[in-house]
């Protein structure tokens, strides 16, 4: 934490109370946790209530354009539609589409299909057919605030073993999400999504993982899964992240396209998959704001 601040001065959070009415207790809290050698959060990932309002706002357009995307996915459309349809019902809404020229990213949405990993490109080529599984990964930015969730879709018949993990994959963000409450460690949550994956004969990709979102796209903390309970960053009311762990079917190798930088692929060619949703840390737990 930073800015020592007096009993009577006005509290960091923009409250208007004093800080010894608001959050004194918090920090000193926080601060005894950080000296017996954990992460902790510093002020500026905790989001205040006006904050937290906003995102919300930015979340619902996110959730309303994965909705529209799961009721008009079909057999036989190209990814680029999906890049077209995801550019315009966000526009529509007010948003900006947040990966849209995102470090040089040309597309407004990321679409991975089978052993496509994550940050797919859309494209006129890719046409989605039986047997297929997608992850469309939504991000959007509405007066400044970020918001971010991707949902994975099957296309007509798929195989058992595709089906496996995709509902595995969604699991791990639900044992995941359980672990996600005040005073508790990134790790908690971590371990539970890597033991669920490993129980069930997958991988969980160590290179690529959730992050901090809201202000900005990408925010600390970075968010692992391949990680042991009581390590990693402490979790504080106020803080919001994602759980996105990118489920392999085989091995845990993945390699990123030559070419464009950005399509990352695992390295056996078998399928991966992903669920992502975005997480408040409460008082009393966790709110999901995006899925």
């Amino acid at each position: 934490m930073t800015d020592k601040l007096g009993r009577n001065d006005p509290c960091w959070c923009g409250s208007g109370k004093k800080y010894k009415l608001c959050h004194q207790a918090f920090d000193d809290k926080i601060q005894a946790i950080a000296r017996m050698g954990h992460v902790v959060p510093h002020r500026e990932l905790i989001k205040n209530p006006e904050q937290i309002a906003k995102i919300k706002e930015s979340c619902k357009i996110n959730i309303a354009v994965l909705d529209h995307l799961e009721a008009h996915i079909h057999e036989g459309m190209s990814t680029a539609e999906i890049d077209k349809i995801v550019y315009d019902m966000t526009t529509d809404m007010g948003g900006v589409p947040a990966p849209l020229n995102y470090k040089g990213y040309p597309y407004s949405v990321c679409t991975s299909v089978n052993e496509q990993v994550c940050h797919g490109f859309p494209s006129k080529d890719v046409i989605l057919k039986p047997g297929d599984i997608l992850n469309v990964d939504c991000s959007t930015i509405l007066d400044g605030y970020f918001s971010d969730s991707s949902r994975m879709f099957c296309i007509g018949e798929i195989s058992p073993e595709k089906k496996k993990l995709v509902q595995v994959a969604k699991e791990c963000v639900e044992l995941g999400l359980k672990e996600v409450k005040p005073w508790g460690f990134l790790g908690d949550m971590g371990q539970a999504v890597h033991d669920h994956a490993f129980a069930n004969g997958y991988t969980v990709v160590r290179e690529i993982g959730g992050h901090g979102v809201g202000l900005e796209f990408h925010e600390e903390p970075w968010v692992g899964y391949n990680t042991r309970r009581g390590e990693e960053m402490l979790m504080v009311p106020g803080m919001i992240f994602t759980i996105e762990p990118m489920v392999n079917m085989g091995k845990v190798d993945i390699y990123i396209d030559d070419k464009n930088r950005w399509e990352v692929y695992t390295e056996d060619g078998l399928p991966s998959a992903q669920w992502e949703i975005m997480v408040l840390v409460t008082e009393e737990g966790s709110e999901v704001l995006c899925w």
